[in-house]
């Protein structure tokens, strides 16, 4: 059987972002603190019209174009998103809606028509899940093609822990036969497990206490009797509808930031477990580099070092540590772990296996599901940029998702990987983005701004329709 995985790989990022020296300022916070902490730099920013379908749509389309890929050779279009824009029409479907129409000209009209699309779902993890099922589905025939799309918007309450983490964009895979960048292996390391460390729930408000607010507020008569007859006479659409309860979605997550990091830190403990059970490998020897889900962009490094530990104690490395430190046996154990994060030993491991994968997460933010294939992407662009050659390297990646549930997995780079990086100009691009102010931002996120900034992007939201048949179904155009 043939080897299959990546053979093409392209992006989008919003063409705005906010500096963390601009944002850390006027949060009065030294920004120092967020850049050496936490190695966050800058933060895309959606602009006016954007959002997971034009991501992924622009992604799509970048892929196609940059790779010349003929759309209707594509069996499957898989789209990992925790920013679904419907609750039953996927996104998916909405991008390459956006897509088949772009490239009728050049492709026939509707290329995809045979094509499966779908929407995959687990927080932060869903593209890894889309990844794995599309590999699982090329590997049935040799003339299968998939592309696996990650794409997402990542927004916090402003003034909030997770604010300064913030990103958007969107990562797609041509997934096939004898790929050109990366050869992905059959072993998979899962765990799964419920929890509640970062969610999205439908909040619940009734509408008689909504309006008994406002009629306080306004001092009208709060009586049930008059909301009551208020909502009953009412031309409003929102205060006439018959339901008592509203329901409303925000993007801006529940969530408990020490919890969810102990979580990632079992879920990829039992998951690297699970993966030696299948093959017997030595994670920090056979691993060249690794690559991780980057909720910002120095996490990695952080929540590895326990399992670091435990593979130098697997090792005969481990007395290059106490000779560097001390042993643990003679200190605090608090102390120690501080003094071994902090040591040479483990700041070459960083700045050996991990560090180039951080680059890209520290000029954009988090990117929900598609941070672990930016960080991929990272890798590859400043390794393509500074002449080193991966050719036959094993990259590991450790992918997690809230709620919750990690995989591990691990992939050969080609030797032609190279000639696809190169069509990709990550850091080039990233430069050329439109820096805005917080006041900007601010209003950006609090949707106070209806026109789009600097000309917006090449794919954007139109208009929702209205029409009762139609209501809410998003139309978008392309430039």
């Amino acid at each position: 059987m043939s080897a299959t995985g990546i053979d093409a790989i392209a992006f989008y990022v919003p063409n705005l972002y906010v500096s963390m020296d601009h944002l850390a300022e006027v949060r009065g916070i030294p920004a120092e603190k967020l850049k050496k902490g936490l190695g966050l730099k800058k933060m895309a920013v959606p602009n006016i019209g954007e959002d997971a379908a034009t991501f992924a749509a622009n992604a799509l389309l970048n892929l196609i174009t940059q790779n010349n890929i003929d759309p209707n050779e594509i069996g499957r279009v898989y789209l990992g998103t925790e920013s679904a824009i419907d609750g039953s029409k996927p996104t998916a479907t909405y991008a390459v809606e956006i897509i088949e129409k772009e490239l009728a000209k050049t492709y026939g009209e509707r290329s995809f028509k045979n094509c499966d699309i779908l929407d995959m779902t687990f927080a932060c993890v869903g593209a890894v899940d889309a990844l794995h099922n599309s590999i699982d589905w090329v590997k049935q025939n040799a003339n299968r093609k998939a592309v696996v799309i990650a794409s997402d918007l990542s927004k916090y309450d402003i003034n909030s822990t997770g604010e300064y983490t913030q990103g958007a964009g969107a990562v797609a895979l041509l997934v096939s036969h004898n790929p050109s960048i990366l050869e992905i292996n059959s072993v998979w390391g899962i765990a799964s497990k419920s929890e509640g460390d970062f969610f999205k729930p439908r909040r619940i408000f009734k509408k008689a206490e909504l309006l008994k607010a406002v009629f306080k507020d306004l001092n009208l008569n709060t009586s049930e009797e008059k909301i009551n007859e208020f909502m009953a006479s009412s031309d409003s659409e929102f205060w006439s509808d018959s339901n008592d309860i509203v329901e409303v979605f925000k993007e801006e997550p529940v969530f408990d930031g020490q919890f969810s990091n102990a979580c990632y830190n079992d879920r990829i403990t039992e998951a690297l477990a699970h993966f030696k059970t299948q093959k017997d490998i030595n994670f920090s020897n056979d691993w060249h580099k690794i690559v991780f889900h980057l909720p910002y962009a120095f996490h990695g490094r952080r929540i590895i070092f326990d399992n670091w530990l435990q593979w130098l104690k697997a090792s005969n490395t481990y007395e290059k540590l106490e000779n560097e430190i001390g042993r643990l046996e003679d200190s605090d154990k608090k102390e120690w772990s501080k003094k071994a994060y902090k040591s040479q030993l483990y700041s070459n491991f960083v700045n050996s296996k991990i560090a180039q994968g951080e680059y890209a997460s520290s000029e954009i933010g988090n990117m929900y599901t598609a941070s672990i294939f930016m960080s991929l992407l990272s890798l590859l662009s400043d390794s393509y940029n500074n002449n080193i050659d991966l050719s036959r390297k094993t990259i590991g990646f450790i992918a997690y998702g809230s709620g919750s549930k990690s995989k591990v997995f691990e992939g050969v780079v080609k030797e032609n990987w190279s000639s696809k990086v190169s069509l990709i100009k990550l850091f080039e691009t990233l430069n050329q983005r439109a820096s805005i102010d917080v006041d900007t931002y601010e209003n950006i996120h609090r949707s106070k701004i209806e026109t789009p900034i600097h000309n917006g992007s090449k794919i954007s939201l139109d208009f929702i329709e209205r029409e009762k048949t139609n209501y809410g179904l998003r139309r978008y155009s392309v430039k």
